[in-house]
């Protein structure tokens, strides 16, 4: 065995050389690693009694792509393409040994191979997508040739990987490895060489796109796919331009064209902002004074109070991570039309092959329907989800309290009340805080752990784990009013609402927002989630828009009209006229001079106010980084992912431009847009809401 670099080393079997990095935790493939490479193919061309060489990865992994540790460095060389491009010319066999994953750059190193063989749990994918790019060292242009442009877009364009027995059945891969794979790669390799196999160089293969050329629809017909799926990502069509171009132009042609788009991504603010929350993903489980030794609490058996749709929701996370729940009800009915919409959740899932009727037994199976609170008390966590009244939720946590075991964990699943006050109705305040679910819980990613006064550490860490574990973001917010998001959320909502009231009307206000990236304007999603939630027929005054549409029964989707009208059993919204007239009449009868109001304004007005109000969070403490801001509407809000989340758009436009127009608006429209002291601090110091993570 023979070290190259600190990361490659050389080791002789016979006529097989076997080329073994190791760069721990992912073998990604850093300066040390392509030098290594480089260097290991050149010494293994020098030496005569070496005939095919074997490409292999120790530790879990084969290569995981580039390390983006050296993003936005200075690059050193050599560059992995023309690493790569030593491998394609090598004038001996290279077969590349996959197990764990060959992503990104890892599969371009597979694909710059002549072979290729793995291990039945190996993946294979092309991710860069999801960090706004490319492959940048020739796997759009190698993978059309291997497998074809129409199988080759989903990999480039989508960036989600394939598991080995369909990149065997693609031709991504020549054979799979049941046993060693160090020996089955040798074995191949001998295989090769005793049967003289051609060198299959993949940069001059053109079977492939031979076929594709005379196909325009090909590539038509996926753009078509991706208006729907990728709105306003830019990645995903230069990704469709670059396999167009593997089918048109030569290799070396292609080759260059793939930089220059990988270029324009990686100094592109699309870019920028998808590495910055693939980090800010990572960074929001550290808690500054959580320990990363700290006990956690064991959670065999979790209890959910309430089996509407956010209890309902909630316990379907639970038992998809196989943890029993006692769902409680007040009524029998309420617990059967709970556990019916449960079921029939998992046999809608079942009947789109996501999971076998027998899953659907076993996960119904771990759900204990009862009408007595008395049967959590044997569960190690308790989560309340019933709606939001906080006396209810005083009594049920009472009552919890004299139930539940020493040491079991009581959470309220609140969007905006106070836990301390929650805590306060118990003896075991150290064991209560917030787990705010966003709706539909078995669907969104997004939970805000809300950290009482008292919340002890082993608790709060806890939380977290299970987060982890039911596949959730967890982001650690302080007790306010509506905690991080909805606090924020609460500033968009009552400037839309000023907006159609001045001059503006749905429709419009909505345009503007959904272009800017959300998946809906904020009058659909009201429309959606329900106009009449929170609202009463009893105690309504008829002095807003919201009391008059509720009043007419314009409860929004159910209704089959709300802002807008919709057509029985559809989504779309279709114009409302005697909304518009309605609310017209209404801001005239209020006093407003209406006037016509810019996208500019609209836009400026929902999104700067929810920038100004987490600066006001990140005051108080209530958030422990700007980032952790950004993680919340991204996951929990629609936030375009391509615009980093409200903190890293704020940095993007320019801090002291934020605070100018907030200081118009407050001289126009009053204190709502009164400008946060921690936003006039980071401008007059000329830092970035960045320097806070």
């Amino acid at each position: 065995m023979v070290a190259i670099t600190e990361a490659v080393s050389l080791e002789k079997q016979g006529e097989i050389a076997l080329l073994w990095i190791d760069n721990p935790p992912v073998n990604a493939l850093g300066h040390p690693v392509r030098k290594g490479m480089a260097d290991g193919i050149t010494m293994a061309m020098n030496d005569d009694d070496i005939k095919a060489i074997v490409v292999i990865c120790k530790g879990r992994t084969f290569c995981a792509g580039a390390d983006i540790r050296e993003f936005g460095k200075p690059p050193l060389e050599p560059h992995l393409p023309d690493v790569l491009n030593t491998f394609d010319q090598c004038s001996k066999p290279i077969i590349a040994a996959i197990h764990g994953t060959a992503f990104g750059g890892g599969l371009e190193t597979a694909l710059s191979s002549h072979f290729r063989v793995a291990v039945p749990s190996a993946q294979f994918g092309l991710p860069e997508v999801k960090l706004g790019l490319l492959p940048g060292a020739g796997g759009t242009q190698r993978l059309p040739r291997l497998i074809g442009p129409e199988k080759a877009l989903p990999m480039v364009a989508t960036g989600n990987p394939i598991r080995a027995d369909k990149a065997l059945k693609e031709g991504v891969i020549d054979e799979i490895v049941a046993g060693d794979l160090a020996e089955g790669a040798i074995a191949f390799a001998q295989k090769v060489l005793a049967e003289k196999r051609p060198m299959r160089r993949v940069s001059t293969m053109t079977e492939k796109i031979d076929e594709a050329r005379n196909k325009p629809e090909i590539f038509a017909d996926y753009r078509k796919q991706l208006a729907k799926t990728a709105r306003g990502f830019e990645a995903p069509e230069a990704c469709v331009k670059a396999v167009e171009a593997a089918v048109h132009k030569p290799f070396a042609e292609g080759l260059k064209y793939e930089r220059e788009l990988f270029q324009q991504l990686m100094s592109g603010s699309q870019s920028a902002a998808q590495r910055y929350y693939f980090f800010a993903e990572r960074e929001v489980a550290k808690i500054p004074d959580i320990p990363k030794d700290t006990p956690l609490i064991d959670i065999k058996k979790v209890g959910v109070i309430g089996a509407g749709t956010m209890g309902g929701g909630i316990t379907m996370n639970f038992v998809n991570a196989g943890i029993p729940v006692t769902l409680v009800e007040a009524k029998q009915e309420f617990l059967d039309r709970g556990l019916g919409v449960i079921k029939k959740n998992y046999d809608i899932s079942a009947s789109k092959g996501k999971m076998t009727a027998d899953d659907v037994s076993a996960r119904m199976g771990l759900i204990k329907g009862t009408t007595h609170m008395e049967d959590l008390a044997d569960v190690d966590l308790v989560i309340e989800a019933v709606f939001e009244n906080m006396d209810l939720k005083k009594e049920i946590f009472s009552k919890l309290d004299a139930i539940c075991k020493p040491g079991a964990i009581l959470a309220t699943n609140t969007s905006y009340l106070n836990v301390d006050e929650i805590a306060a109705m118990t003896q075991r305040p150290e064991y209560v805080l917030g787990l705010h679910f966003f709706s539909p819980a078995n669907v969104m990613r997004l939970l805000e752990v809300v950290r009482a006064a008292k919340t002890s550490i082993p608790v709060l860490a806890t939380a977290m784990a299970i987060a982890k574990k039911i596949k959730k973001i967890a982001v650690m917010v302080g007790v306010c009013h509506g905690f991080a998001g909805n606090r924020m959320f609460s500033q968009r909502r009552r400037e839309s609402e000023k907006l159609i009231l001045e001059g503006a009307l749905p429709a419009q206000v909505d345009k503007v927002v959904y272009d800017f990236g959300f998946p809906m304007g904020p009058f659909q999603l009201y429309d959606l989630i329900g106009n009449d939630l929170g609202w009463s027929k009893e105690t309504s005054t008829g002095d807003s828009i919201r009391d008059l549409i509720c009043e007419q029964g314009r409860f929004g989707l159910k209704a089959s009209k709300g802002y807008y009208n919709y057509d029985p059993g559809s989504r779309v919204p279709k114009p409302a006229p005697e909304v518009d007239q309605l609310i017209v009449e209404f801001s005239e009868k209020k006093g407003y001079k209406r006037r016509g109001i810019s996208d500019e304004e609209i836009l400026q007005r929902c999104i700067y106010p929810i920038i100004n109000e987490g600066a006001k969070i990140l005051e108080e403490k209530i958030a422990v980084r700007p980032s952790d801001l950004d993680v919340i509407w991204i996951n929990g809000y629609g936030w375009p992912l391509y615009r980093g989340g409200p903190m890293f758009y704020a940095d993007l436009v320019g801090l002291d431009k934020v605070l100018d127009v907030m200081k118009k608006f407050q001289a126009e429209h009053g204190d709502d847009f009164k400008p946060a002291a921690l936003l006039e601090k980071l401008v007059k110091e000329g830092k970035k809401f960045a320097s806070l993570n």
